[in-house]
């Protein structure tokens, strides 16, 4: 794979907002990110040998009608804003759409255009904790590796004050990953493989799901969002934290309304991209599986623990730090409920400095100096 020019980037960050209204706020961020943009989807495999060939078939209309209709109907303000991202980038719409709802189309794909290039998974993980002592959720932010040095950070301020930090792949909705806002609400993210059957066509997109919950006042308006949102077409693993509460769940998701949470303590929860205790029917992934098992026979007891498991590569198959050459981390996200701060690690997290430090609690996400 040739160099795209962004390897070693500095991850950027714009601010934006407040803004007219949302369709203004995508327009900046597809002006200033243009060129990752444009990038992205000129690297993106899947995109331009699966996506967009489907894309001009009969049998891909009415998958990609119900999906617009049934997401900007369900999220208009989110709608415009993908529109905005599309014509401030000056690419396709189309591209925009079909990037932004790749897992809730790619299943539905003819097998014969599946056998060229598979789609790979988004392999995260996450160790969670909340004990007397330590309440922290560490994260592995894990992508095919086209997405190296296409991504950036979103700093947005809404007309209504809130504002928040997402972590962002280029051309998609804040945010597919990692965020937080200023309730001191924040959450990462995990892809989960529920079989073809447990998928439902023209549902609600995860994008637009996560993109709400920046705007979550609390972890129970977030479960709210999550809740209200229950048509997805593909599941979902969300794990919600409350810097103001100390308090942080797992969430699973799938179509059907289905949903099962689970209440972090003090025993460390490790979460890979399978489900674990919502019962669907999901394919086994070997990946997932090892990173698991890798982690059961970790120490799990303090921040340097947790950094040193997302670090892990003994595994040299499946490590849970991945370098190439399918899938990268691209980073890791740690957030300290006590310290009521998100750190970003560029680089192994068992000896990377964070690159970016943001304070929870203070509106303007600064660390004082």
């Amino acid at each position: 794979m040739g160099s795209s020019g962004f390897e070693g980037k500095v991850l950027e960050m714009l601010e934006v907002g407040p803004c007219g209204d949302a369709y203004q706020m995508g327009l900046l961020i597809g002006e200033r990110f243009s060129n990752h943009i444009r990038s992205r989807l000129a690297r993106d495999l899947i995109l331009q040998d699966q996506l967009l060939p489907f894309a001009q078939t009969p049998q891909a209309q009415p998958l990609l009608k119900a999906l617009t209709d049934n997401n900007q109907k369900k999220f208009p303000r989110y709608w415009d804003e993908l529109l905005g991202t599309a014509v401030g980038s000056g690419v396709p719409v189309l591209d925009i759409i079909l990037i932004n709802f790749r897992k809730e189309i790619l299943p539905f794909l003819p097998k014969t255009t599946m056998n060229c290039i598979a789609d790979t998974p988004d392999d995260c993980s996450d160790v969670l904790i909340v004990s007397d002592s330590i309440a922290m959720a560490a994260h592995n932010e894990d992508a095919n590796v086209a997405l190296v040095g296409h991504t950036y950070l979103i700093k947005g301020t809404l007309s209504n004050g809130l504002s928040f930090i997402a972590y962002t792949y280029a051309g998609e909705l804040p945010t597919c990953a990692f965020g937080f806002n200023s309730h001191g609400l924040a959450f990462t993210l995990n892809a989960v493989p529920p079989t073809e059957e447990e998928i439902v066509a023209g549902g609600i997109g995860r994008n637009f799901i996560s993109r709400d919950l920046l705007e979550a006042s609390s972890i129970d308006d977030a479960l709210t969002r999550i809740r209200s949102s229950a048509e997805v077409s593909v599941g979902h693993n969300y794990n919600l934290i409350d810097t103001r509460t100390r308090k942080i769940l797992n969430v699973e998701t799938a179509s059907r309304n289905r949903i099962s949470i689970r209440e972090v303590g003090a025993t460390p929860f490790f979460h890979a991209n399978m489900y674990l205790h919502l019962p669907v029917q999901q394919v086994q992934d070997e990946n997932s599986i090892s990173r698991q098992n890798r982690a059961a026979q970790l120490p799990k007891g303090s921040r340097n623990e947790f950094l040193s498991l997302l670090g892990d590569m003994d595994d040299t198959k499946y490590p849970i730090y991945m370098t190439g050459p399918t899938l990268y981390t691209l980073c890791t996200a740690v957030i300290d409920l006590d310290e009521q701060t998100l750190s970003i690690i560029e680089g192994n997290p068992k000896k990377g400095e964070a690159s970016h430090v943001f304070t929870m609690s203070s509106k303007e996400f600064k660390m004082p100096q």
